[in-house]
């Protein structure tokens, strides 16, 4: 994995997702949660696997549906 992009677990994820304007909706099957924004109608599902790191990919598709980039990212893990 690349230094550039960040490996995070759940917890990581959630409070990025909460400094975005999301909100935990619902629990959906399995371990996995659906967050939501009400401004724009985002949403994604994010799993919650405890402190096991979220794989690569994934963490791509969350970022897609937050509406960041990576640059983004790393800017409000900063903050973090």
């Amino acid at each position: 994995m690349s230094r550039k992009f960040p490996a995070l677990n759940y917890r990581q994820t959630a409070k990025v997702a909460k400094r975005l304007g999301f909100y935990l909706v619902r629990r959906a099957k399995g371990s996995h949660e659906i967050w939501r924004r009400e401004s724009d109608k985002r949403q994604t599902t994010i799993p919650n696997h405890g402190n096991k790191t979220i794989k690569r990919r994934t963490l791509k598709a969350i970022l897609d549906d937050f509406g960041i980039t990576l640059e983004g990212l790393n800017k409000i893990l900063k903050d973090l």
